[in-house]
């Protein structure tokens, strides 16, 4: 594929409405808790899954619960989808929260903390239904890229694998099409049915109720 590479800054929105008191009180006494890599896992952790832009942080968490000894980084920077994953994590306003052992929050620029990852880091690498930027001009903003798979490859371990998803139609053709054009990664699945495995988002009950049809592919690290 004949594409300019991705531009070495963030776009995107960081910020939204004002925050209310109680967000604020989450970034402010609970995010240093759970901010990596400044806190660490508690505990030895069998392996290390990253989720880039995790939303609202239903994934992140549903991941989390179903996979104790699997240590999570979810990574996001829109302040008000932070603050919904501390909210599901500290729902009692009453009583000082307690950080989940194996999930852990990176709310910078997920490029910059897979370029300072070891080598073989991931066992798992999640990208659920990202900013489409369906603009042709715009498509050098993407995360499934040409530029960054070899990244993408470095940082997985042999055999692990790397899911995406996607309800926009031109998201979808992009995946494909860069999918196809590289050989690092092997298709072990595309398909227009979620699978087992995979916890819902409220981005994608949304993209339903709207009546566009989500592709989920998973690839696996050769």
């Amino acid at each position: 594929m004949d594409v300019k590479p991705p531009p070495d800054r963030l776009y995107g929105r960081v910020k939204g409405k004002k925050l209310r008191p109680r967000q604020e009180w989450l970034l402010q006494h609970f995010l240093p808790l759970l901010a990596w890599p400044e806190a660490p896992f508690a505990g030895v952790m069998r392996e290390t899954w990253l989720e880039i832009g995790f939303g609202g942080g239903e994934h992140a968490h549903a991941l989390s619960l179903a996979h104790p000894d699997i240590g999570i980084i979810a990574a996001e920077v829109f302040e008000t989808g932070i603050c919904s994953l501390l909210s599901r994590l500290a729902p009692d306003e009453t009583t000082a929260p307690l950080p989940p052992a194996n999930l852990r929050l990176y709310t910078d620029d997920a490029r910059k903390l897979i370029r300072e990852m070891p080598d073989a880091a991931l066992g798992k690498l999640f990208l659920m239904f990202p900013d489409p930027w369906p603009k042709a001009r715009h498509a050098k903003r993407r995360f499934v890229h040409p530029e960054l798979l070899s990244e993408v490859a470095r940082v997985l371990k042999t055999g692990g694998e790397w899911r995406i998803a996607s309800d926009d139609s031109t998201y979808q053709e992009w995946t494909d099409d860069v999918i196809e054009s590289q050989s690092k990664f092997s298709l072990l699945l595309r398909t227009e049915i979620r699978p087992d495995g995979w916890p819902p988002t409220r981005y994608e009950a949304k993209a339903i109720a709207a009546g566009r049809q989500p592709i989920y592919w998973c690839l696996r690290k050769d």
